[in-house]
């Protein structure tokens, strides 16, 4: 392929934005996007493919590069890892090509540096998770996700959506043990689509999917998703309970409902009430109200590094454990929601026991009037995102 200068340019520098300005890998790719308008497809798809895959390699391509911060360089190792030929620009006088290649063998052994994770967050996993699970997963995580769609009952089914999306030239697979997720042969902005701005589907990934089933809510049921955020569990909800009953639909950012209203809007649903939680005094007024509650806690992530491969050098050891004390309080607290015999799922995108297991024994341990019906881990191993749920019973 032809490299052109600032598109590399384009990659390096994005790069810079994401390690040192802190911004998310999506934001700053989509941001340099709308900057550029003038990228055809083919130019957007190589500045988005070096950008995630410098991310996820970054730990190694920082030790082959043999100095800081230095993006430019950084992104010449991708090109060489990639069997891209390096064009005859200043920039690439110095680099030697032999030179890197030789210093990667040797790397293939230390499995922290070549996968690319903080020691911190390897070790901290390697305890939770055993070593083989673990680097099975840490692999697993290094390569690029799928994207699934989610279609929506209310006005689709899944033969009907293939083949209108055959029309747009998108390849959807069914994915038979999951029945309203289909995935798509090959990456493709499906958001330009009529299917998409009608309705017809969202997209989201399979293993998320099983989330709302997992909660099992019927359609006289007052359903509350207390940790919402833009609300694609609680639009899958909608679709299960066949936009009857009733969600509560509940966030501290309104922003985020006020994208779940759009949403709705686009999906046909009106059984959806959003709320903003203020403090104590929201859950208090709702307290033994919920037949389904849902706790989708906040998380470390670590189960969607597929999707946001940067939050693995976001996370510390500090956030993590300020992430554990909130979801423990959630538990807690957003629990008395729940009517005796009501059921609720708590799910994390984590694949940490110390997230997952251990927040619920502790959980039951204090609240004796609970019990767990059930518990499920879906592993990136597995292919989809990794997720766990909880499904959670209110004796009394």
């Amino acid at each position: 392929m032809k490299l052109y200068k600032n598109l590399v340019n384009a990659v390096a520098s994005t790069v810079q934005e994401i390690f040192l300005d802190g911004i998310y890998a999506d934001k700053a790719i989509e941001r340099k996007f709308k900057q550029n308008p003038q990228w055809g497809s083919r130019d957007r798809k190589f500045i988005a493919e070096a950008v995630y895959d410098i991310v996820r390699h970054y730990r190694l391509y920082e030790t082959l590069a043999e100095s800081k911060n230095n993006f430019w360089f950084m992104t010449a190792i991708w090109l060489i890892l990639k069997k891209i030929e390096i064009p005859d620009w200043q920039e690439f006088k110095h680099l030697d090509e032999k030179r890197i290649l030789r210093n990667l063998e040797p790397l293939k052994e230390n499995k922290v540096v070549f996968l690319s994770y903080p020691d911190w967050l390897w070790d901290m996993a390697k305890a939770e998770l055993g070593e083989l699970q673990w680097e099975a997963e840490a692999l697993d995580m290094n390569k690029q996700a799928e994207v699934y769609l989610r279609l929506n009952p209310l006005k689709t089914n899944r033969a009907q959506l293939i083949q209108e999306l055959a029309k747009e030239k998108i390849e959807a697979i069914e994915i038979k043990e999951i029945e309203e997720a289909l995935m798509l042969n090959k990456r493709q902005n499906v958001f330009k689509t009529n299917l998409f701005k009608n309705g017809f589907f969202e997209v989201q990934d399979a293993g998320s999917q099983l989330i709302s089933k997992y909660l099992d809510p019927k359609s006289d049921h007052l359903v509350i998703d207390a940790c919402a955020g833009a609300g694609g569990k609680s639009l899958h909800l909608a679709a299960i309970m066949k936009n009857k009953g009733k969600i509560i639909s509940m966030d501290v950012a309104a922003f985020k409902l006020d994208e779940l209203k759009k949403r709705a809007r686009r999906a046909g649903i009106s059984n959806i009430e959003t709320k903003v939680i203020e403090k104590d005094k929201t859950i208090k007024s709702l307290s033994n109200k919920a037949d389904r509650l849902l706790l989708d806690v906040p998380c470390s992530g670590l189960g969607v590094l597929k999707r946001n491969p940067d939050s693995k050098w976001k996370l510390s050891p500090e956030s993590l454990d300020a992430t554990k004390k909130l979801q423990a309080n959630i538990l807690s607290e957003y629990s008395k929601m729940l009517k005796v015999d009501g059921q609720m799922v708590y799910s994390t995108c984590s694949i940490l026991p110390s997230e997952n297991q251990e927040q619920i024994k502790k959980f039951i341990f204090e609240n004796s009037n609970f019990e767990v019906l059930n518990e499920t881990t879906v592993l990136p191993s597995h292919g989809y995102d990794g997720f766990y749920m909880a499904l959670i019973k209110r004796k009394n």
